[in-house]
């Protein structure tokens, strides 16, 4: 979760960074409708553990501020309005397309306390550029909203819709923008990113897209891009890969699972060949480049041998930055119907993902020392390098630029830079 606040409206994010994103747009039309002593809980309905926390926080924000308006929108409230709607502490809901509009913000919310339709009949992204990030020199810009895909244990599309992509030209627009008020660092971000273009005219993927962004921002000197879809990784993106550095070595995988039989159950569209044929591909064009991914432990009939598959994708891709989640299940999926691992089995899995994922981290970080980084300065000395990796810089440096540094040890998990190199 992250704490974002500013004089007019304080605004509390869960989740991924497209809700970052859409809570900069929210803090801009709240400030524009004049909103006053409100609190704005943009919320995450990935698990139901992030729908428990987001309630939690409510409470925790009506003992806190009395007096203050709770606006709730977010996955969770588009899943679920009605669940935050009998809040006692909850002034008013907010769908996730409604959030994005400038006129929500106007209407009274006496007579509009729940304003939440339907997202699966929302036709396009929002037309909206942010100027900036509240204390982040980190930017994301939305390329995609929703997902034409149905795995079985995600209720997120339900949160977001169907896959649309914003226009090329407006991409372009907010990069600009965002470079011009001095970010250094871009993150493009969405749903279903790799999914990017299949609604526009002339279907350009990510990859196409991605090169002629970066070929009509030339000023951008680091751009990200958010999680990608291993069988959706095209051409254009693995050229990408092999000729632009500008295009930061730091690739995250939506794996899921290592064991074929298990992403058949997940109804993901790739299998296991398919995730270390991508990484392969990816360490030819690019070889000093670090892989993350997402791994779900004790998935419905997972057994350990199945489990064992997961926990051998890891050191088979050379994945270093694992995201591990024991799974949960999410009423009106239909993996909530399969037969379930116990819930201590899900959570001794994910475990043991995690410290195999700690082993493999720390392998890296103690590879760089001696080398060359680039570190973003977020704050106190300290940021992140190419490869997505913390740096401490001894002296400091200013906050959101851009140095050089020798890596000279690690401390803690964090690299020491030792001077500028």
């Amino acid at each position: 979760m992250n704490d974002e606040s500013s004089r007019e409206t304080e605004i509390v994010t869960f989740g991924c960074r497209l809700n970052t994103y859409e809570s900069e747009v929210m803090r801009d039309h709240a400030r524009k409708a004049g909103l006053q002593d409100a609190i704005i809980v943009n919320t995450c309905a990935v698990t139901s553990e992030a729908e428990r926390q987001a309630r939690q926080t409510i409470r925790k924000l009506r003992r806190e501020r009395p007096g203050a308006r709770i606006i709730v929108t977010g996955c969770a409230a588009q899943v679920h309005p009605e669940k935050f709607a009998a809040m006692a502490e909850v002034d008013q809901v907010l769908g996730n397309a409604e959030k994005m509009k400038a006129e929500s913000w106007l209407l009274p919310v006496e007579e509009h306390r729940v304003l939440v339709t339907d997202i699966m009949q929302v036709r396009e992204t929002a037309e909206h550029l942010v100027g900036g990030f509240e204390g982040r020199v980190r930017a994301f810009v939305e390329v995609q909203q929703g997902c034409d895909h149905r795995c079985t244990f995600c209720i997120i599309p339900f949160g977001r819709g169907n896959n649309r992509s914003a226009p090329i030209g407006r991409i372009v627009d907010q990069v600009r923008e965002l470079v011009a008020n001095g970010y250094r660092e871009v993150v493009l971000t969405g749903v279903d990113i790799t999914g990017y273009g299949t609604d526009l005219p002339g279907k350009p993927s990510l990859g196409q897209m991605t090169r002629r962004l970066l070929a009509q921002v030339p000023e951008l000197p680091r751009l990200r891009l958010s999680s990608l879809d291993p069988v959706e990784v095209d051409d254009d993106l693995l050229r990408l890969i092999a000729e632009e550095p500008r295009l930061m070595p730091h690739f995250h995988l939506s794996i899921q699972a290592g064991d074929d039989m298990v992403l058949k159950r997940m109804k993901r569209r790739h299998l296991r060949a398919d995730v270390l044929r991508i990484a392969a591909e990816i360490r030819a064009r690019r070889p000093d480049a670090a892989l993350g991914a997402d791994i779900i432990a004790g998935f419905p009939t997972e057994t350990e041998e199945m489990f064992a598959r997961s926990l051998d994708i890891v050191d088979e891709t050379g994945l270093t930055h694992l995201h591990v989640f024991p799974y949960s299940p999410r009423p009106g999926t239909p993996a909530a119907r399969m037969p379930q691992v116990p819930g201590d089995v899900a959570k001794e899995r994910a475990a043991r993902l995690r410290a195999k994922g700690e082993a493999a981290m720390n392998g890296l970080l103690a590879s760089r020392i001696g080398t060359t980084a680039r570190v973003l300065i977020e704050k106190d000395g300290q940021g992140q390098c190419e490869h997505y990796l913390p740096v401490r810089i001894p002296g400091g440096a200013p906050v959101g630029e851009v140095v050089d540094v020798q890596i000279a040890a690690v401390e803690g998990g964090i690299l020491i830079g030792q001077g500028k190199a």
